[in-house]
């Protein structure tokens, strides 16, 4: 192979290597966040000048189901102007309608799906509790993989800090 191919070949394999690294702290968040109910595309952009926070979580997740009523508080803290609870779950279309249903009765944030994991693949979703804390500023404040209730003292410290809000 000459050199100028080796080159190139080495080049492409850095380019996508990194094409598919998980977004970290300080890195610009992928923009597709999922469907919401109506079909349509949201986007980190549809938030601009808010802190967004966005769970990835399933209906078989015990976990994930815990942290819903939370995530609802989190939104409906007064913070509307603020924040942007989006908790995206990552099944199938018609469980996740069906769950959307029972949850709209007690929960009232933000539900998108990833029909086709193009969300859970941008954002390095590998399981799931998955959460993204994004600052009004559009970057990545802290990405937590697998966490739990002992976590969250630092996430609502991480969401003040996207928020701008000066913790309690």
């Amino acid at each position: 192979m000459p050199l100028s191919l080796r080159g190139l070949f080495a080049a492409l394999l850095l380019i996508s290597l990194t094409a598919h690294a998980a977004p970290a702290e300080g890195d610009v968040p992928p923009k597709y966040v999922g469907k919401l109910i109506d079909g349509t595309a949201a986007k980190v952009s549809d938030y601009a000048g808010k802190a967004v926070v966005l769970s990835f979580w399933a209906t078989w997740c015990t976990y994930c189901l815990k942290e819903l009523p939370v995530l609802n508080a989190i939104q409906n803290s007064g913070a509307k102007d603020r924040i942007e609870v989006i908790a995206l779950n990552i099944e199938e279309r018609d469980v996740f309608r069906g769950a959307t249903r029972a949850l709209s009765k007690v929960i009232n944030i933000r539900m998108a799906y990833d029909p086709d994991h193009i969300a859970q693949s941008a954002y390095g979703v590998k399981g799931i509790p998955h959460m993204v804390i994004i600052g009004k500023d559009g970057k990545i404040i802290r990405v937590y993989r697998g966490y739990a209730e002992s976590s969250l003292g630092q996430i609502v410290a991480d969401i003040n800090q996207a928020t701008g809000a000066s913790a309690p």
